[in-house]
C-alpha cells in the first residue's frame, strides 16, 4: 500500500471527500515528523511507538578506493510495534 491508496481507502471508510482525506493523512505525517523533530517520541496506543535513535559515527572505508572515511553520529527514526498490532498479525 502507498500514500495514495491509503488516502483513497481512508475516504472510503469514513465518507471524507479524497482532498479532505489527503490533507489528513499529511496533517498526522507531518505532526508525527515534527515531534521527532523535536526528540519526542510518538505513542499511539494498540498499535506502536515511534522514536528517535541516535546512530553512533566511526570509521569506514570506501568499496571502491579502500580509502578510510569518518561516519559522522545520525538520529533515524525507529517504530517498536506494539502488543496488539503483533497480534493481529499472528
Amino acid at each position: 500500500m502507498n500514500k495514495n491508496d491509503l488516502i483513497q481507502q481512508l475516504a472510503d471508510r469514513t465518507g471524507l471527500a479524497k482532498h479532505d482525506a489527503a490533507k489528513a493523512v499529511d496533517g498526522v505525517f507531518d505532526l508525527i515528523q515534527d515531534a521527532l523533530k523535536a526528540g519526542d517520541e510518538v505513542r499511539l496506543t494498540g498499535f506502536g511507538v515511534f522514536v528517535v535513535a541516535t546512530r553512533a559515527g566511526g570509521k569506514g572505508r570506501n568499496p571502491q578506493t579502500g580509502e578510510e572515511i569518518t561516519i559522522k553520529p545520525s538520529r533515524q527514526p525507529r517504530f517498536r510495534p506494539g502488543k496488539q498490532l503483533k497480534e493481529s498479525l499472528n
